[in-house]
């Protein structure tokens, strides 16, 4: 436990090495104006501190530098004081003026977190069980292709064409439409019971066996990483202020491309009901352990739909990533609260 002098110049350090990325010192802090103690007093709890693991002394520098439990430490003391954080409105994220449409939504989201905290920007869309089936249009393409699009209750848009040995009845299409519509609104998308309401033993053939194929347009919809995660601002981190503090960027770029295993430890966090940080060797994902993700669900009152997070390197504004995924998952669980109950 440290004491409330240790914590002060460790915050104070901290703070200080995220602003200008130079390893702090005794005497920087020491002339401060609102530091009380002298400079031998300041050198003895950086030793401290050192000892404690909270920060490193590079061999080039006689300053120290924040270590992931130095930052761990000043983060949990953020996340306890709420009203040291900066308030981002929602005009600074631009999202008062988001579409209806959701994916539009979520882009919007992305693209705004990643401007306003100039680092990469994720949102995880949704799961597709998380929504019931809204409406079903069949369509006829052509004589033998028809098309099926199942709306979801969170706005989100499936489609899948099936091509026929024969020709397709236009009546048959119009009356699957109808029939499709009066059976499965409501239901959970690809859940057990889609499967029981296409089976209708008073059905005749020809109907039967047309909804037969194309019923897996309702119980094998597949999602992929590309379809779930919508990253923004991955050149930032390649710029000249951030490079320097990623001494392994392309492997996070290769991450962020393939997009899988980020998603997959943004998903460990969709229980959690606050924001959540995590520094460095920390992260769940081998390929995030030299970088910092920021982040908090968004969703409804009983239950969490996504993340919002940001991702940058360890010598990051915290507050401002706080502060920043917090108000962009407000937003986003204010959209979809209309959203749902459409």
């Amino acid at each position: 436990m440290l004491s409330e002098r240790q914590s002060r110049i460790l915050s104070l350090v901290v703070e200080r090495y995220v602003d200008d990325g130079r390893p702090v010192g005794s005497r920087a802090l020491a002339n401060r104006p609102d530091i009380v103690w002298g400079p031998s007093t300041v050198r003895a709890e950086l030793a401290s501190l050192e000892d404690e693991g909270f920060l490193t002394h590079p061999h080039t520098s006689a300053g120290r530098v924040p270590t992931d439990s130095g930052y761990r430490f000043y983060v949990e003391k953020l996340l306890q004081r709420q009203d040291r954080l900066p308030r981002p409105t929602s005009e600074d994220l631009g999202l008062s003026r988001m579409r209806r449409e959701v994916d539009v939504a979520i882009r919007d989201t992305t693209t705004a977190l990643s401007q306003v905290t100039d680092l990469v920007a994720l949102v995880t869309a949704p799961p597709l069980h998380t929504a019931t089936i809204h409406r079903i249009e069949v369509l006829r393409l052509q004589p033998r292709v028809v098309m099926v699009m199942v709306i979801a209750s969170n706005g989100g848009v499936t489609k899948r064409a099936f091509t026929f040995e024969q020709e397709v009845d236009p009546g048959l299409v119009e009356w699957a439409a109808s029939y499709l519509n009066e059976r499965l609104a409501g239901l959970g998308l690809g859940a057990r019971m889609v499967a029981d309401r296409l089976r209708d033993e008073g059905l005749g053939e020809q109907e039967n066996g047309f909804l037969a194929e194309i019923s897996s347009a309702f119980t094998d919809l597949e999602e992929s990483a590309e379809d779930t995660l919508y990253v923004d601002g991955a050149a930032r981190l390649l710029s000249e202020e951030h490079l320097a503090d990623l001494p392994h960027a392309d492997d996070l770029m290769r991450a962020l491309e393939r997009r899988v295993n980020v998603l997959r430890a943004l998903r460990t966090a969709i229980d959690q009901r606050s924001v959540f940080v995590w520094i460095g060797g920390e992260n769940p994902a081998p390929e995030l352990r030299e970088v910092s993700v920021v982040g908090a669900n968004y969703g409804l009152g009983y239950r969490n739909l996504g993340s919002v997070g940001i991702i940058g390197p360890v010598r990051m504004d915290y507050a401002t990533a706080i502060a920043s995924v917090r108000g962009a998952a407000g937003e986003l669980s204010r959209f979809f609260e209309t959203v749902y109950d459409e």
